[in-house]
């Protein structure tokens, strides 16, 4: 793609990265085929194509973005299923990450916009806010049908109907190992924590169980990737350096050979932290935290799982958007599932979001329950005993349309490897399938 940048603005380093990413595009419509947004909307401005040229346009003329810039820009899920199609490598996440930032900066949205995206980056990063909401949403449940504004009814409806007590588990320290193999810190990360604590807590009883030292870092917390996603740039990088810090102090003191990362939204995040801190005095502790960055996937590659007898379960993968198209991680959690002994199921079209991410199923909720509906259909088609994902967006969002239990990865093979059976298996209305235990 030609564009027509001036000296002056290419003294921008982050004029210099969009101009790369946009002449990379040769215009080709290959991404069209796989954004979930263009399948529904058919709209050429709602897919990654038509989005580059608003982009473009945009950035070029130095431009005060108007409302139809912006409504196609906010459709954009991020699912980054176009980084995987595209022939050329066009790094559509740096280019529509700028554009949102850009739009943060310069366009004043509608009061009502404005307030609920400050609430949402005021609650959700903050566990113990985020539990107060939810306290709230619940008591409000009832009440959602009366919202005049969908968003509203969506995060009404989105709320859990039992919020789980803290876990200490989530608490700086470290758990150590008789015999260990590797040292670890683990994300405990900031919804997750309000949300679900029974994924940190099945982390932690795998990691060690199999030789892993997993420390809680004091100071880490939340990855900054439901701001950053938003075009508040101020508030993502406050996040993200705090988390820079924290761990480079392991890193210097202890050593580290990786930071898992069991929420893989925020793993694409957080992989990112050396491209986000790029010019900024933070680049090499950035670099550093970036580059031992794992998918918990990644890190119980290589402590080598034993293998389970078949347990005649049969487990539905969702592959969230984030580990297969953000991280490129498509098959280790498939594989371990498969060598822990259950019978694993791919849902067809699963390279396509199912609407949850991040915060779009609040702002979006009429195109993220379309999404929902159709991951849900192409789910159930395969009558599986449970469904397993590695995002708690994702598990959020399948979990409020099925009656299927749904569980993330690591509860599942820390029940197989000698751990309990995940408490979302028995919870109300759900079937619990017997699964033996390894041996």
């Amino acid at each position: 793609m030609q564009t027509h940048f001036t000296p002056e603005q290419l003294q921008d380093p982050n004029i210099q990265r969009a101009n790369q990413i946009l002449r990379s595009c040769v215009h080709c419509g290959f991404c069209t085929a796989t954004c979930p947004t263009y399948q529904i909307l058919g709209d050429e401005l709602d897919s990654p194509r038509g989005r580059i040229y608003l982009i473009k346009d945009m950035l070029e003329n130095d431009r005060i973005p108007d409302a139809k810039t912006v409504k196609h820009i906010d459709r954009c899920l991020s699912c980054l299923a176009c980084m995987t199609t595209c022939p050329s490598g066009v790094h559509y996440m740096h280019l529509v990450d700028q554009a949102r930032a850009y739009i943060e900066k310069n366009y004043n949205r509608p009061w009502s916009d404005r307030a609920l995206r400050w609430i949402l980056a005021q609650i959700l990063p903050y566990p113990m806010r985020f539990r107060l909401a939810l306290l709230g949403a619940k008591i409000g449940r009832p009440f959602a049908r009366f919202m005049p504004d969908a968003r509203l009814r969506a995060m009404l409806e989105m709320a859990p109907r039992t919020i789980p007590p803290v876990s200490r588990n989530d608490d700086p320290q470290t758990f150590a190992v008789a015999d260990k193999k590797m040292r670890v810190a683990l994300m405990t990360g900031c919804a997750q924590k309000a949300l679900n604590t029974d994924i940190n807590d099945a982390t932690i009883r795998l990691l060690t169980r199999f030789g892993a030292e997993v420390v809680v870092a004091e100071g880490a917390g939340c990855c900054g990737a439901l701001t950053h996603h938003m075009g508040k740039e101020t508030e993502s990088h406050a996040a993200a350096a705090a988390n820079i810090r924290a761990w480079v102090r392991e890193m210097d003191q202890g050593g580290l050979d990786a930071i898992v990362i069991n929420t893989s939204g925020c793993g694409t995040t957080v992989k990112d932290y050396g491209h986000m801190f790029r010019n900024e005095p933070l680049a090499a502790d950035a670099a550093r935290v970036s580059a031992i960055a794992m998918d918990v996937s990644e890190v119980l590659m290589k402590l080598d799982l034993p293998s389970g007898e078949d347990k005649g379960t049969k487990v539905a993968y969702h592959a969230a958007c984030s580990l297969q198209h953000g991280q490129k991680i498509k098959t280790f959690p498939k594989d371990l599932l498969k060598k822990a002994g259950f019978t694993v199921l791919e849902p067809a079209d699963s390279h396509l979001c199912c609407g949850s991410a991040g915060t779009y199923n609040l702002m979006q909720p009429v195109i993220s329950k379309e999404l929902k509906a159709r991951k849900v259909k192409t789910i159930e088609a395969l009558t599986p005993d449970i469904i397993a994902a590695g995002n708690i967006g994702c598990m959020m969002q399948i979990g409020s349309g099925t009656d299927v239990p749904i569980v993330h990865t690591v509860e599942l093979l820390d029940w197989a490897t000698g751990g309990p059976q995940p408490p979302a298996l028995t919870a109300p209305g759900k079937t619990a399938p017997q699964v033996p235990i390894l041996r």
